[in-house]
């Protein structure tokens, strides 16, 4: 099945909510977080066990990776993150991958900020690089080696730079241009992202899907 990986090259872009966003757009996705702020953003408990960073240092089976995920809604799960930070040069990243794309549900990997592993992407994943308009943004995407494979930018009132500048730079096209909606932050402060985030949202990430 599908597995696409949402990554920005500066922080604050809102990655996370993006990649939550899309899986939420299909029933018995998978959410894997490498950054850790997934379960914040969608209002569930902090896991209290194992996570991604965990299985990376371990010797168990990729198959130990489905016990560890968490029910995010009737269909849905979450792989979390696990207390630490995950290892970017571990060497089980292959491993994960393969598991991944053999899996039937489609898959969202939030990558946090910085290239997802390369083993990732040599897999197959589809990478969505989540941005502003920003010049130090884009400067720091364009200098990164991985070429998105597509961009969801968000879209701030008074930017200089559009769509086709952001194209430009990063070297990708610009799938879906979400409007900044306060109605969002609302959702997420209030822990209520799974349940109230705009119509508007999904909607405008349809392409992206």
């Amino acid at each position: 099945m599908s597995v696409t990986v949402c990554w920005s090259a500066k922080g604050g872009s809102g990655t996370t909510v993006i990649a939550a966003s899309l899986a939420m757009r299909s029933a018995g996705s998978l959410l894997v977080d490498l950054d850790g702020d997934l379960p914040a953003v969608l209002g569930l408990p902090e896991p209290a066990g194992q996570g991604v960073s965990d299985w990376l240092r371990s010797d168990a089976p990729a198959a130990a990776i489905d016990q560890i995920a968490v029910d995010v809604d009737a269909s849905s799960r979450l792989v979390p993150r696990g207390a630490t930070p995950v290892d970017r040069l571990a060497g089980r990243w292959e491993e994960l991958a393969d598991w991944l794309s053999a899996l039937r549900s489609p898959v969202v990997v939030d990558a946090g900020t910085g290239p997802p592993p390369e083993e990732l992407v040599e897999a197959g994943a589809r990478t969505l690089l989540v941005t502003r308009a920003c010049y130090v943004a884009l400067r720091r995407a364009a200098a990164m080696p991985l070429r998105p494979d597509g961009v969801i930018l968000i879209s701030e009132p008074g930017r200089a730079l559009g769509p086709r500048d952001v194209e430009h730079a990063v070297g990708a096209p610009v799938l879906a241009s979400i409007s900044i909606d306060p109605a969002v932050a609302r959702a997420v402060d209030a822990g209520l992202a799974l349940s109230r985030l705009p119509r508007g949202l999904t909607r405008q990430l349809r392409r992206a899907a």
